[in-house]
């Protein structure tokens, strides 16, 4: 069994509150951003430069992951600078490369996987 997302919390509901998790990892995007900025913190005009997006895209994305708790932001002067600042979302990066180097030919020829 899985462990507890918080107490009280109804099993069906924790399964959902996973896969929505799990949903906002799941952008080609957001996993660019995410890498970013598991090395580095940056402001949006950064990310663009150095990731190549538009604007709308990166402020888009990174409403996303600091509204699902994944980066954080810290006001610097007339910018905002994004970091990822919990351990736990590296080690879940981490972890989950882990997985891929192990699996990637299998992910590439998933029939359930949307690409």
């Amino acid at each position: 069994m899985a462990l507890p997302i918080r107490e009280g919390l109804a099993e069906q509901d924790a399964a959902r509150a996973r896969a929505l998790f799990f949903q906002s990892l799941a952008s080609y995007n957001r996993q660019k951003i995410l890498g970013l900025l598991i090395e580095r913190a940056c402001s949006v005009k950064e990310i663009q430069h150095l990731l190549g997006l538009d604007q709308s895209t990166v402020s888009h994305n990174l409403k996303c992951l600091a509204f699902c708790g994944l980066v954080n932001a810290v006001r610097r002067g007339k910018n905002k600078v994004y970091a990822v600042e919990k351990d736990y979302v590296r080690t879940l990066i981490e972890i989950a490369d882990k997985h891929i180097s192990l699996y990637a030919t299998n992910l590439f020829k998933c029939d359930v996987l949307e690409r």
